[in-house]
């Protein structure tokens, strides 16, 4: 085989010159190229594997970028970052000044839409395909690529339920592995395998019945039948479906036969595909297995309780109660609102709930929790994992906005652990019962304590904790980022001047402490790892200038605007929360 074709690629142009041979060897160069770069730098692998052949047919077929290609959730599109001229660029990866482990519309013209989170590529192309009508571009294509997982969410049936009453010129492409990150579920999902597997579905298509002119399902791995029906549908005018079938992780045993586990496997030999493990002797636990241990713990014993979460059971670690109490722990798919207000409709019942959604998804069900959760005083227990930054992944995922879009809530309470021990006593005491509901949010991995105290202790609703007495100033700092505070303090010759304080709940605020603070010392430092527009810090200063407090006050957290993809300490860097620059900056205070 010729290894010749790839490095010649530097826009679709270029693929649509080669033959039907040339495309079936590109696809396993390409192929080739992913898992030899992933293997050492890392990032999401085998979605993109999943579709090689099916990025090649779409840039053969369609006039890209004229015509407009939108990946849903985008943790498929290495192949077309490759190919539409990031070839050489593609080892920077989600790295810091790289490019982006998801389409963006800032880094190529090729990336027709900004994407991270699931289920919007449907109405975006829909929206941009009924623009094109009105500036009377009629020939132009728009194309969708959903994955099955993501075609389940509410949002994605909005966009065909309104696309349906149309006539844009839309191509959805239903890629359909049977997988998001970890296996689908659902009845929509059992639709679909019955469609596979030639059952009734296909006389009665729920597609074909919102007005879409639907074909397939296709072998999604046949580069000439998919070319071949792409081909067909560029003449077909309206809304059109096209259902394929692959494999996520085609091309990589290990990824085929481990698909959750290889979504995004960290470094892994590119030849045998084995994981590279890392030393694990002595190192702290993730605080998502701490959330999912700690959670079996305490189901065993308290019946009441119930895990919810939304297509996240590895990643949030509800695998484990999922395991060992399958009746009391449910995956909903891609569904955020749903998830939501499932949990408030068991709390109405005597159900003590732990609905588990990263920070940065809890943002899609943000009416929910107002509406049906803290307006009702539902005692719910949201807890929103990946709180804080989250490296790699970027912009599209931080989950930094939780405070600013949580404080403003009524009736709900707010609470960041400083570690591991009292995430597992905040979670212990959400369970012996709350008058209110209550946000949890904490960080992805990191830990700092390898083991944990044995018993459990009950934690004071809206107390605070001196963690160190000072003279000078008082820093107030909330959740797992104050352990850098510490290490910042404890480097300094004058630490006797800074009083530490950690403020884990934001809401309610520990007011009777607030007040020995203010009348103690007339300079604070505030540190949150979220956005300092409405967050933790804001707080401190709503509260001061309440009671008229003249003290100065320094707000240290997100700067008010997108971080991008780079390492969390890389990250901590740019924002001013590493150790090094606390340290300067309580050096400058004195």
């Amino acid at each position: 085989m010729s290894t010749d074709l790839l490095k010649n690629i530097n826009s679709p142009a270029d693929l649509r010159h080669l033959n039907s041979a040339q495309l079936i060897e590109l696809a396993a160069e390409l192929r080739a190229f992913i898992i030899d770069i992933v293997a050492t730098k890392e990032g999401h692998l085998g979605a993109s594997l999943g579709v090689v052949e099916l990025t090649i047919a779409l840039h053969y077929v369609f006039n890209t970028p004229t015509d407009l290609l939108v990946w849903d959730v985008g943790h498929q599109a290495y192949g077309h970052k490759i190919l539409t001229g990031r070839r050489d660029a593609f080892d920077s990866n989600r790295q810091l000044n790289g490019i982006s482990g998801f389409p963006k519309i800032t880094e190529s013209i090729y990336d027709a839409f900004g994407v991270g989170h699931s289920s919007t590529s449907i109405s975006a192309v829909l929206g941009m395909a009924i623009a094109s009508q009105l500036k009377g571009e009629l020939e132009k294509q728009h194309i969708a690529v959903i994955g099955d997982a993501s075609i389940a969410s509410g949002m994605a049936f909005e966009g065909l339920n309104h696309a349906g009453v149309t006539d844009a010129n839309i191509l959805v492409i239903l890629n359909d592995n049977a997988i998001g990150i970890d296996p689908s579920v659902g009845a929509l999902k059992n639709y679909f395998t019955a469609i596979k597997e030639g059952k009734n579905p296909r006389q009665n298509n729920m597609i074909k019945s919102l007005n879409f002119d639907c074909s397939g399902p296709i072998d999604g791995h046949d580069l000439p039948l998919l070319i071949s029906e792409l081909q067909r549908l560029k003449t077909v005018k309206g809304p059109k479906f096209l259902h394929v079938i692959t494999k996520k992780g085609k091309g990589l045993q290990q990824a085929e036969e481990h698909q959750v586990q290889y979504h995004a496997p960290g470094k892994f030999d590119k030849l045998t595909g084995l994981i590279i493990q890392q030393e694990s002797q002595n190192l702290p636990p993730k605080f998502q297995d701490v959330f999912g241990l700690t959670l079996v713990e305490l189901a065993r014993k308290n019946k009441r309780i119930i895990g919810i979460t939304p297509a996240m059971p590895t990643g949030s670690s509800l695998k484990y109660m999922m395991e060992e109490f399958p009746n009391r722990a449910f995956d909903v798919g891609i569904a955020e609102q749903h998830a939501v207000t499932f949990a408030a409709g068991m709390a109405t019942q005597g159900m003590i709930v732990f609905c588990t959604i990263y920070s940065t998804f809890m943002q899609r069900a943000y009416d929910q929790i107002i509406h049906d959760i803290a307006l009702q005083n539902l005692p719910v227990i949201l807890c929103l994992d990946r709180a804080g930054l989250v490296g790699e992944d970027g912009a599209t995922h931080q989950g930094v906005f939780d405070i600013a879009y949580l404080r403003c809530i009524p009736n709900l309470i707010i609470y960041s652990p400083l570690n591991e021990s009292e995430f597992r006593n905040i979670l212990y005491t959400a369970q012996l019962g709350l008058k209110n509901p209550i946000a949890i949010r904490y960080p992805k991995g990191r830990g700092i304590d390898p083991e944990f105290p044995v018993a459990f202790r009950e934690i004071v609703i809206g107390k605070a904790t001196q963690l160190k007495e000072g003279n000078k100033v008082a820093i107030l700092s909330n959740g797992f980022i104050g352990n850098n505070m510490i290490e910042a303090i404890n480097l300094l010759e004058n630490a006797e001047n800074f009083a530490h304080f950690d403020f884990a709940f934001i809401k309610p605020l520990d007011e009777n402490l607030l007040h020995e603070i203010f009348q103690k010392f007339n300079s604070l430092i505030t540190l949150e790892e979220g956005v300092v527009k409405g967050g933790f810090g804001s707080a401190i200063s709503e509260f001061a200038h309440l009671y008229d407090y003249k003290a100065k006050i320094q707000i240290i957290g997100i700067p008010d605007h997108f971080v991008e993809h780079a390492t969390v300490a890389e990250q901590q860097y740019m924002c001013g929360l590493d150790v090094n620059s606390l340290q300067n900056v309580l050096q400058r205070t004195i």
